[in-house]
């Protein structure tokens, strides 16, 4: 878990690979799940269409079908879910019903002003949607990917104005989230600033 720009996916998918178990992020979850064509996916399919958030049953019955896949069977990372305490309950249940609860819950914490601006700085391709940074990971030409030579933009949900309502929203809605899973003893919260590595380093040691 962590605000928009922390590297919660980064840091997931790493971890993923270190300690050999699936990677799930929710917009991978409901693109595969609507590429697939399955029931759920298609019902997610139809709220994304219209530009509406998709309701939490339909998002925890994905969840339930992508954990039923073979590469999650020693295990998962969930990234960036569950979003509401509405969510982190029926996520309690449907791991309940498995009997695999969860072991641990990590929360990657990085300055409000440090987030922005790694998210104001992102630049994605036109063309082949590789992502560059402005600072972090310039590309050779301002205006151009290193990839392919497409055009390079800013997205419409990293402009700063935009950043600072997702954030607020976060903050709103995540709060809940954090209090439900530091109660049960789950909550380990890792700081998130330096490099990739240094928090790769922070997360797998919080872990063991």
């Amino acid at each position: 878990m962590g605000t928009p720009g922390a590297g919660k996916g980064t840091q997931a998918k790493l971890l993923a690979d270190r300690v050999g178990v699936c990677h799930i992020s929710t917009g991978d979850m409901l693109r595969d799940a609507i590429r697939r064509g399955t029931r759920l996916g298609l019902e997610a399919q139809r709220y994304m269409e219209q530009g509406l958030l998709v309701p939490d049953d339909v998002v925890i019955g994905i969840v339930e079908e992508r954990l039923r896949a073979p590469d999650c069977k020693h295990g998962f990372i969930l990234d960036g879910f569950p979003r509401t305490l509405a969510q982190a309950r029926a996520l309690d249940e449907l791991l309940a019903r498995r009997g695999e609860p969860l072991t641990a819950v990590m929360l990657i914490a990085v300055p409000r002003d440090e987030a922005i601006r790694r998210l104001a700085g992102r630049r994605v391709c036109d063309k082949c949607g590789a992502m560059s940074h402005v600072a972090f990971d310039p590309p050779a030409r301002a205006d151009r990917c290193d990839r392919c030579g497409g055009g390079l933009a800013q997205r419409e949900d990293d402009r700063e104005d935009t950043i600072r309502h997702r954030m607020d929203v976060y903050a709103r809605e995540t709060a809940p989230v954090l209090e439900h899973y530091r109660g049960a003893g789950l909550l380990h919260e890792i700081e998130g600033t330096g490099s990739r590595e240094d928090v790769s380093r922070r997360v797998a040691a919080s872990v063991g």
